[in-house]
């Protein structure tokens, strides 16, 4: 019996992206459905009551949650194409640490950034290109954070690439003079065809984060 694989996810998530991304590199076929996060679907209140939120992959009716869990169980379940982690104990572990630190670092900092008054403003924004730093020494040299190949840390953090703008925008720098050897990868990834057709227009998410922002100001 063939599998049944149902994605609930905004356009727009990074986390989601990931998602999509690890499916694309195993060949995996699924169904993809769009959530609204100001209006969440009854099926995504069901499938993942403790946190309400996307992304939630389902596999033959049993859903994951959580994006760094969701990868993980792709490159589990579908071993047979594509490893995404290292088969090494000690750089599995070592990708994994590095997925955690931008899901605990990157968002909070932008998200201090974009809502914040003018002093905070400035505060975050360091922190924000500092993190970005951080991830740009642990590159290193390498064409990718998986060594020679596309692994799991790649997948994690490529998908921020398409708010860099937004970023950049919101808070008055260039990535490229910031983080200069971020570029070079950002452009290697988006050489695989797994990324660029998943990952969306930089200016068409500036738009509909300067749209969120709207909303929010007018409650």
């Amino acid at each position: 019996m063939a599998d049944e694989v149902v994605l609930l996810d905004t356009w727009a998530g990074t986390f989601g992206m990931r998602v999509r991304i690890a499916l694309a590199e195993k060949g995996v076929k699924y169904e993809y459905k769009e959530e609204n996060i100001n209006k969440k679907s009854p099926l995504l209140l069901q499938m993942n009551p403790i946190h309400k939120k996307v992304p939630v992959l389902i596999h033959n009716g049993k859903p994951i949650c959580e994006s760094a869990i969701i990868v993980q169980y792709i490159d589990e379940v579908w071993n047979d194409k594509a490893p995404i982690l290292p088969s090494d104990p000690y750089e599995r572990a070592h990708a994994r640490f590095w997925v955690d630190y931008v899901d605990k670092k990157v968002y909070p900092a932008w998200n201090k950034m974009w809502l914040s008054n003018e002093e905070e403003h400035e505060a975050a924004k360091k922190e924000l290109i500092s993190i970005f730093k951080q991830l740009e020494e642990t590159l290193g040299d390498k064409p990718f954070y998986g060594g020679d190949t596309f692994g799991f840390v790649d997948v994690g953090l490529i998908t921020f690439c398409c708010w860099f703008y937004t970023f950049e925008t919101y808070g008055n720098f260039k990535m490229e003079a910031e983080c200069p050897k971020l570029i070079p990868w950002v452009k290697r990834c988006m050489q695989r065809e797994t990324v660029s057709k998943i990952l969306p227009n930089e200016k068409e998410v500036y738009n509909a984060v300067v749209e969120m922002k709207k909303e929010l100001e007018s409650k």
